[in-house]
């Protein structure tokens, strides 16, 4: 099992003293990949539903800071040597695709290809508008062409593309990524990511906290990742090269949350009934498994760190 963090880009993770303490903390604790979330600008007056609360409102609607995502992730590969960096995720009708491919190649090359690209559609309208983005309803086709235009422009000496949403030619595209193969992981818990993910992706990189689409259990955990599976195979693809990964951002060792069920909800309370879920989890098909790292300040966020680190992760050694 490897382990990973997601952090908003803002509080502590939104400061250059603290971002580079958290980062090389992280890295010398041994966790796997540093992710990082993305809102470049947030709206005002936004009627969207945050799909990852039960009441639908964005916990970040307050002040809008945000650092973004891309930019402060080649700032944590100058201040770390070897831990993966993330999009967790990388909305992609918020940049020209073109434009994404040129960043996240930059940041691959520059961190000598420690880049994940995290991936997702978007859930807030008014953000992906202000932006310039498609439109609201076609965001789901524009993306799967966005993800079409990062394999080509990474990969051809003379890449070309014609989509409605994704089109370009008669252009030179380098330095191109340092992995020969910069992983994709597709973010998003709906039948249609799921099919995304297995058509297009290395990685299902879902939320387990989807009060719609929930994926709390090692049950519904495995279904999810079947289904990803089987979009591979009907895409004449490895369904067994699709990285099974999850963020459970609401994770923490101390006090029992309640599921849906009314009983333990998973990844909370003791250490050990942690690593009991992850366990679980590991046997239905999960290799990398993510936990929200922000604490209130930076040395809560250090704390939190070091606690899953040598509570949870060391039994997985």
């Amino acid at each position: 099992m490897k382990f990973g963090l997601h952090f908003g880009s803002r509080g502590a993770a939104g400061e250059p003293d603290s971002l580079r303490a958290i980062a090389q903390k992280a890295e010398s604790l041994g966790f796997e990949h540093f992710g990082m979330s993305d809102h470049v600008i947030v709206a005002t007056d936004v009627a969207s539903a945050y799909p990852y609360s039960k009441t639908g409102k964005f916990f970040a609607q307050d002040t809008g800071v945000s650092l973004e995502q891309v930019t402060a992730l080649s700032f944590v590969a100058a201040a770390t040597s070897r831990i993966r960096l993330l999009t967790s995720v990388l909305v992609l009708p918020h940049r020209h695709p073109v434009l994404a491919a040129k960043m996240l190649a930059t940041v691959d090359v520059l961190s000598k290809g420690r880049l994940t690209a995290g991936v997702g559609v978007g859930w807030m309208a008014e953000e992906i508008a202000l932006l310039g983005g498609p439109p609201f309803a076609e965001r789901a086709r524009a993306s799967d062409a966005y993800i079409r235009a990062f394999r080509e422009l990474w990969s051809a000496d003379k890449p070309a593309q014609q989509d409605p949403h994704a089109s370009f030619a008669n252009l030179l595209f380098a330095p191109k990524p340092a992995q020969p193969r910069l992983p994709i992981w597709v973010g998003g818990e709906a039948k249609a990511a799921r099919d995304r993910a297995g058509r297009l992706g290395d990685g299902w990189y879902p939320v387990a906290a989807n009060p719609k689409l929930p994926l709390d259990t090692p049950a519904l955990y495995a279904a999810g990742l079947a289904e990803v599976r089987a979009a591979a195979e009907r895409a004449g693809r490895d369904p067994a090269s699709i990285t099974g990964a999850l963020l459970a951002i609401y994770c923490r060792i101390g006090e029992e949350q309640e599921g849906r069920d009314g009983k333990r909800l998973a990844f909370t309370g003791s250490a050990q009934a942690i690593v009991d879920d992850i366990g679980r989890f590991a046997e239905r098909g999960l290799s990398h498994f993510l936990i929200g790292g922000d604490g209130n300040d930076l040395p809560g966020t250090i704390e939190r760190l070091e606690q899953f680190a040598s509570q949870v992760m060391a039994k997985f050694k």
